[in-house]
């Protein structure tokens, strides 16, 4: 005998599938679901490690900026108090350079001449005089260039005048006063030469 079967089959396998889509469908859901938690962790425990690094740094960047700030203190004191020195030791080599220079000039005028008025401005001597004749002012002026602490004498001006009834001729010259620099000073005691410019 023939057997018909007349359930619905086909109905039964659409609903297996239908069933194995859902599991399937949400299976996937969950996977999914699962991999973009775990991303969502990794991503941010990574934010948080960086930001952690980041508030490091610019706290070490905070730090460094202070400690920079001190050295540049320090380096403006520093210089400071080579300018201090560097003045102490110019007044220490000038101390006796008002001695030296009346010295020289007591030394290296010669006969004949009169000296009315100093005055030194920086290393400049303006000398204003009396002398007997014109050749005595050029003499004058070749003893103070021979000189160790004088140079480049220049004579401003040379005028007759009278004097206590006596004719002369009244003059007025500057001459430069020679100062060592005490950087060379320092290389000649060292080395017993001069440093090379």
């Amino acid at each position: 005998m023939i057997r018909i079967n007349l359930l619905p089959h086909r109905e039964q396998k659409r609903k297996a599938r239908a069933r194995r889509f859902g599991a399937l469908a949400a299976l996937s859901l969950g996977i999914g679901a699962a991999v973009v938690g775990a991303g969502f962790t990794f991503l941010s425990a990574q934010i948080a490690t960086q930001e952690e690094r980041n508030a490091f740094l610019e706290e070490e960047n905070a730090r460094l900026d202070k400690q920079i700030a001190e050295i540049e203190t320090l380096k403006k004191e520093r210089q400071a108090m080579l300018d201090r020195k560097k003045v102490v030791e110019q007044l220490q080599s000038t101390r006796s350079e008002a001695v030296q220079i009346l010295d020289q000039l007591v030394r290296q005028t010669p006969e004949g001449i009169y000296l009315r008025d100093l005055k030194q401005t920086n290393d400049q001597i303006e000398m204003i005089g009396y002398a007997q004749s014109s050749a005595r002012v050029s003499t004058l002026m070749r003893s103070l260039n021979d000189s160790p602490i004088f140079e480049q004498p220049v004579l401003i001006e040379i005028q007759a005048a009278t004097v206590g009834g006596q004719r002369l001729n009244e003059f007025r010259l500057t001459v430069k006063v020679t100062r060592e620099d005490p950087e060379q000073d320092k290389g000649k005691k060292k080395d017993g030469q001069p440093k090379p410019n």
